[in-house]
């Protein structure tokens, strides 16, 4: 075993990393999944909209930013995302771009990379899919996180935001690739598909549709609106110019149905790493419909074979695709497409890094290959709760977890907490290993899960597995006494009551990961 994957490193080292991977974008590629649930498809019938930031490259670290009052002709600066790799350790640059008129009033919101939740509990979740290379435009201001942003500070609900996104876009253009924003307030969840407007050009073309109420619905880096009916506006929104840049370009012909994502997306469509989350989503939380795991093709939306659960999506996320033929923690020998067996460093149990195979096998590396839901290069996960039977205050939660989920453990956020632990709040990167981050405990202690996958997971479940159940299990009666301050008019308290809730979890979580680290680096020390 040593000696194999001794020859499998060597073997790595010796392939310059952009023949490795060409899609790669410094080492890895950024790719996201978020998962949806109308509220009569959640157990306990909130809205939920989710992200794993699957990108070393985002920010770490994280804070809330206060709502905030804006004198009279104050501006907020736009930026634009430049990979930079000038650093310790790879990031993005936030180059200023421009400026756009600020409101008069911005919300509080939780600042996660992309981020997430407002005071109002809107929340949204996040997955690029890329888009026609054409229509990506650096003549517009608004990228993906500036546009989250900027929906978050302004706005209440998911419709707001999605017509807001549009205004915005139409006059100060998107300058980003084609992205996905799942968008979910206390009472329904959409999906918000947006590509540019063409080389040069200042604006966006963009598709919204809702997630049925009884519905569960994914995105995993491709679009996946299909055919649209804007003469129902309670499920379809879109930009005035949906059609018209399509036919123009020649790429939707009047006498066929129109689809969005083979006008403007068409790649997305051929990604096998796309498709497999896609299906392994369905098959979790739907297994009744067995749908065909290579289906170029899943529907947008599917009922849930029963109400669907915290616990059920921290599995989701947390999925290597075990106990299916896809899975990659078993097998060492596998069949290329010539029949023969090679060696597979994806699929063994020392090291789930979801690498794709090397002799290319089933679609090879990046976008087009194999990829599973739970990834190394995640920076941080949210499971977004919007619950409108309770005040906003409490109703909006936001779990959040570090790193890869398979390793970690989500904790709550409440969208009135004021503040965050420290250690949250301390970059992580690009300068390097820091002890006083939060992201480092995790990420220290999933990468050394992975290098004895087979045996040190086990530890590690060992001690969140009952934590996270304790979390989701005990949130309702947590949240009685936060009901009963709300009820009196105890403002201050509730606040703290919250806050408080998170700063003790979060610190308690950051340590016992550290600890877990020590104990793998103690316990199997003489088996690296």
């Amino acid at each position: 075993m040593k000696m194999l994957l001794l020859f499998t490193g060597i073997l790595l080292m010796c392939i310059p990393i952009q023949a490795q991977h060409p899609d790669w974008e410094g080492g890895y590629a950024d790719g996201c999944t978020s998962v949806t649930a109308g509220k009569k498809a959640t157990a306990d019938g909130s809205v939920i909209t989710s992200h794993t930031d699957d990108s070393h490259r985002t920010r770490s670290w994280m804070d809330v930013i206060p709502a905030k009052k804006h004198a009279r002709g104050a501006t907020t600066t736009m930026y634009l995302r430049v990979a930079s790799d000038s650093f310790a350790m790879p990031t993005y640059s936030h180059i200023p771009i421009g400026e756009i008129p600020q409101v008069k009033q911005t919300h509080q919101y939780l600042n996660t990379a992309y981020p997430s939740m407002n005071q109002f509990q809107l929340g949204i979740g996040e997955s690029t899919f890329g888009g026609r290379e054409e229509l990506q435009s650096d003549s517009g201001f608004i990228d993906c996180q500036r546009l989250c942003r900027l929906m978050l500070e302004r706005c209440k609900t998911a419709r707001e935001a999605i017509e807001l996104a549009g205004e915005l876009t139409a006059e100060y253009g998107w300058n980003d690739y084609g992205e996905c924003l799942t968008i979910a307030d206390k009472h329904e969840v959409w999906h918000f598909e947006i590509v540019g407007p063409g080389k040069g050009k200042t604006g966006s073309v963009w598709v919204a549709q809702r997630v049925p109420d009884g519905h569960i619905a994914v995105n995993a880096n491709a679009s996946t609106i299909r055919e649209i009916n804007l003469a129902d506006p309670d499920h379809f929104m879109a930009s005035d110019n949906i059609y018209s840049v399509a036919r123009d370009a020649g790429w939707w012909n009047e006498e066929v149905p129109f689809s969005f994502c083979y006008a403007y997306a068409p790649q997305s469509r051929t990604s096998l790493a796309a498709r497999r989350r896609e299906w392994r989503v369905f098959d979790l939380l739907a297994p009744s419909l067995k749908l065909d795991p290579n289906a170029e093709n899943h529907p947008f939306s599917v009922k849930p074979d029963r109400p669907v659960t915290l616990t059920d999506l921290r599995r989701v996320f947390s999925d290597y695709y075990e106990g299916t033929p896809f899975d990659m923690t078993k097998d060492m020998l596998v069949t290329n497409e010539e029949g023969k067996s090679v060696i597979s460093p994806l699929a063994n149990p020392h090291l789930p890094y979801d690498m794709n195979k090397l002799m290319r096998i089933n679609g090879g590396w990046g976008w087009r290959g194999e990829r599973t839901i739970a990834r190394w290069y995640t920076m941080y996960a949210t499971i977004i709760q919007c619950r409108e039977w309770l005040p906003d205050e409490i109703g909006g939660v936001v779990w959040l977890a570090q790193d890869n989920v398979s390793t970690s453990i989500y904790v709550p956020v409440y969208c009135s907490g004021s503040d965050l632990p420290v250690s949250y709040k301390t970059p992580g990167r690009p300068d390097g290993f820091n002890r006083e981050s939060a992201w480092w405990a995790f990420n220290r202690l999933g990468t050394l899960t992975a290098q004895r996958w087979g045996e040190m997971r086990y530890d590690v479940n060992e001690v969140w597995d009952p934590w996270q159940e304790e979390l989701f299990s005990g949130q309702e009666a947590f949240e009685e006494k936060a009901v009963e301050l709300y009820k009196r008019g105890k403002k201050d308290e509730l606040n703290s009551y919250l806050t408080g809730y998170t700063m003790e979890w979060g610190e308690i979580v950051v340590e016992k990961a550290w600890e877990l680290g020590d104990l793998l680096w103690t316990r199997y020390d003489e088996k690296f």
